[in-house]
């Protein structure tokens, strides 16, 4: 195994590793960016409402990516369905905007983390009111 003196003995083999997932965080990032953009001035579609793209997850050969996506209005279900069917018609402007050979199948998973969120917060608020009543 060859060792790189400028990493201070960290062998190649573990930094090109760190690189690879650098650069499909990288990756991740700019077609999140570019989705958001697409979904907002591109898409007709009226089940797509007020979409917010919460992340996305690349598979190591870029062949497939997880849009993790919430909603601010309207029907997670429908979006999802909307979402889902104009993946190729999304897919097609991403492969006009990035810069890779291999542009991923988008798959979109509503993500119900906002909320459990807002759930959590009135369970929370509600505690501390209880609390002060008893106080």
């Amino acid at each position: 195994m060859s060792v790189d003196p400028s990493a201070r003995g960290v062998p190649i083999r573990n930094m090109r590793k760190k690189t690879n997932s650098n650069r499909s965080f990288k990756v991740a990032d700019q077609i999140q960016r570019d989705l958001s953009e697409l979904i907002a001035r591109e898409l007709k579609d009226p089940r797509v409402g007020m979409v917010t793209l919460q992340g996305v997850e690349v598979t190591p050969d870029y062949a497939h990516a997880k849009i993790h996506f919430s909603v601010l209005n309207g029907d997670p279900a429908l979006a999802a369905e909307g979402l889902n069917q104009a993946a190729g018609f999304l897919r097609n402007g991403l492969f006009k905007r990035l810069q890779i050979h291999t542009v991923p199948t988008l798959h979109f998973l509503y993500d119900k983390t906002p909320e459990r969120a807002a759930e959590l917060n009135a369970l929370i608020n509600r505690a501390l009111l209880e609390k002060a009543k008893d106080d």
